[in-house]
């Protein structure tokens, strides 16, 4: 038997039917035998972040138990992605109707041309680590080695980028 790993996603749109986008991409995501979800935070509105020349995003973060790896995961989710209607290229943090995104899986390290886990901006990102936070304040950053309640309430003392809004939707 395959052993599973517990795996943290983040999920988000800004084209289209956000939530329900947001919505079918983690069914889509977690309907197969091999992955199921274990927990999901509410839905947020978040402001763009990088390139604010678009629309606001729905974005939400959550959790799978696996038995795939970091690297079948990444595949999976780019078929999510592209039966989605996203395209690939475009602008880079531009507009797009589903972006899911690996952040954490178990204590892996990972940093390939194709993958790079933990994410390597999670910790610049409200928009990840307040819903992260919602469904496991205590998760250790793997390379920070402090909780997620911890580089979040590092965001909330710090100006930029990292001060984009974030609001909770009705879910």
């Amino acid at each position: 038997m395959t052993e599973s790993s517990i795996a943290y996603l983040s999920v988000g749109s800004n084209m289209g039917e956000k939530l329900e986008n947001c919505r079918k991409g983690i069914v889509a995501l977690t309907n197969c035998g091999d992955t199921a979800l274990m927990a999901r935070s509410p839905f947020y509105r978040t402001e763009p972040v990088d390139y604010a020349d678009q629309d606001w995003f729905v974005n939400a973060c959550f959790a799978v138990t696996t038995t795939l790896s970091p690297e079948e995961l990444l595949k999976r989710i780019q078929v999510v992605q592209r039966s989605a209607g996203r395209d690939e290229g475009g602008v880079r943090f531009g507009p797009r109707t589903l972006d899911l995104d690996i952040l954490i899986y178990g204590d892996c390290l990972v940093s390939t041309s194709r993958l790079v886990i933990p994410h390597p901006r999670m910790h610049k990102r409200r928009f990840v680590l307040k819903p992260l936070c919602d469904i496991n304040p205590n998760l250790m950053h793997p390379i920070f080695k402090v909780s997620i309640e911890v580089l979040l309430s590092h965001l909330d003392r710090a100006d930029g980028d990292e001060a984009q809004q974030v609001v909770l939707m009705d879910d």
